[in-house]
């Protein structure tokens, strides 16, 4: 495989293409000098319930406005949302066959409050990696540029709620199998715990990825 520096922002149970993509890398680079943006996957992920898809949303404070950065967005819990992700998630795939084992990796997330969405996705991000036993090395912007430079692959923006991605090979899936899947057809591009709790570890060869241990 030929060398790949990608520039990733950082995500709530990020969706398929976000893990395809960080796992096709030799070199993965979060954004960490960034200002915060809403109505991203920074904040958001969705999952597939009885009703379709849905989004689940983490209501934060941003102590600086408009110019927050990243590293600093505050997680609001006073709106209960951790126990109303947590619900919505086990209603959606407490049939799924692997979902005790998945479930005892998220959980926790929903139990122990931390301060910064920063800190809560790059630990959750770890924990799923660490699930799918993949050695990955993520790396932290140490400035923010508007334009990379040659040699690195900007997904900053384009990996977004907003934007459909083409099918390439850097972060094409194979279909798998999805509980809710006899009443809505596929739903490509949900959040990786969808694969994760409908595949468990067959997840790494539906990202077609190889396990670089």
């Amino acid at each position: 495989m030929s060398s790949k520096t990608i520039l990733l922002s950082t995500a709530y149970l990020p969706p398929v293409h976000y893990m395809s993509a960080l796992l096709s890398a030799d070199r993965i680079i979060i954004e960490a000098h960034e200002t915060y943006l809403k109505q991203t996957y920074r904040n958001r992920c969705v999952i597939l319930s009885a009703n379709g898809p849905l989004p689940l949303v983490i209501p934060v404070i941003k102590p600086k406005g408009n110019h927050t950065g990243i590293t600093e967005v505050i997680i609001d819990y006073s709106t209960g949302w951790n126990r109303n992700h947590w619900r919505a998630i086990e209603s959606a795939y407490r049939t799924s066959a692997y979902f005790e084992f998945i479930a005892d990796v998220l959980k926790p997330f929903y139990s122990n409050p931390f301060n910064t969405l920063w800190e809560f996705n790059n630990e959750l991000l770890k924990a799923i990696l660490d699930f799918l036993e993949l050695p990955v090395n993520i790396n932290f912007t140490s400035t923010f540029h508007k334009v990379e430079p040659e040699g690195v692959l900007d997904l900053r923006y384009a990996i977004s709620p907003k934007a459909k991605m083409p099918e390439t090979s850097l972060h094409a899936t194979l279909p798998y199998f999805q509980v809710f899947e006899h009443r809505f057809g596929f739903t490509p591009n949900l959040s990786i715990i969808d694969l994760l709790f409908n595949e468990g570890l067959m997840a790494r060869e539906i990202l077609r990825i190889k396990d670089k241990g």
